[in-house]
């Protein structure tokens, strides 16, 4: 097979892969520019992928699902939510990065394969323990129980250690002849150098909060408080319920994950193709 030949390949399987994967987003948009007979009438035409010809209908059910919840509060949340576990897992996550990659202490080879054999703990089989956690701290029903646990991850651990472990450390031996402080040094050398880490660290963390259902589900009772997933459930839920008005409610959580792909998408690509390999 000659290098035209599969690169020919390589685009068509790769065009038809994202036809798959692109058409339920695309049904969805348009489903929630439609009245809602319109949705079943056109379901296994072409129709189905076409907004409604009556531009009029295309803001109809965003309108009515805003006057029948309370969806800026819940957009509210699940930013303010997805903001603050952001920021505090670049924050942590670097701060233990930058101890395992520069800092010898007694045990740090133990600790960091005990970091390493939890990421193959499914996340699932340690919620009934951070729930427990998160009781006895008194945060039930606070953000804080939503954000703290997300905080801290392995995985992230892992990917500013090995970023940071990249950097060359004259760098670092220059500053502290200097007189420069580990933090000082972690704060002016070290974070500004691991710009692709902090990228997809922080795009990931916004994605996995973002998307987070079960856990604030736990932890939440009053429905004022909830993001917008656990909403959408409750949405769902509440009868009666409109096809058109749930994909609008499903674009509007949506949009602020493909904002978040367009603009970091080439530090994150470079953040997780570069990941061991000290490319910056």
């Amino acid at each position: 097979m000659t290098n035209k030949t599969t690169a020919i390949l390589y685009h068509f399987l790769s065009i038809l892969l994202a036809i798959l994967f692109i058409f339920p987003l695309v049904w969805m948009v348009v489903s929630s520019t439609k009245q809602e007979a319109a949705i079943y009438s056109d379901m296994g035409s072409f129709e189905a992928f076409l907004p409604s010809m009556n531009i009029g209908d295309w803001i109809v059910p965003y309108k009515e699902i805003f006057s029948r919840f309370n969806i800026i509060r819940y957009l509210a949340n699940s930013i303010f939510y997805a903001l603050s576990v952001t920021v505090g897992s670049i924050i942590v996550n670097s701060l233990a990065g930058y101890a395992f990659a520069t800092i010898k202490f007694k045990g740090k080879k133990i600790l960091f394969a005990v970091m390493i054999a939890s990421l193959v703990i499914p996340g699932e089989t340690i919620m009934i323990t951070k729930f427990v956690i998160t009781e006895k701290l008194g945060i039930l029903n606070t953000p804080l129980a939503v954000i703290l646990p997300l905080v801290a991850t392995p995985l992230y651990i892992y990917m500013f250690t090995i970023f940071f472990r990249a950097i060359s450390t004259e760098l670092q031996e220059a500053a502290m002849l200097e007189g420069a402080s580990k933090l000082k040094i972690y704060w002016k050398i070290m974070l500004p150098m691991s710009k692709p880490a902090i990228a997809t660290v922080g795009t990931l963390s916004f994605i996995m909060s973002w998307n987070d259902y079960i856990w604030p589900l736990m932890v939440m009772t009053k429905s004022e408080m909830y993001p917008l997933q656990v909403a959408i459930t409750n949405i769902n839920n509440t009868q009666p319920v409109y096809m058109n008005q749930v994909m609008a409610i499903l674009t509007i959580s949506t949009i602020p994950l493909i904002l978040i792909y367009v603009f970091f998408q080439k530090h994150l690509v470079q953040g997780l193709s570069s990941s061991g390999t000290g490319v910056k």
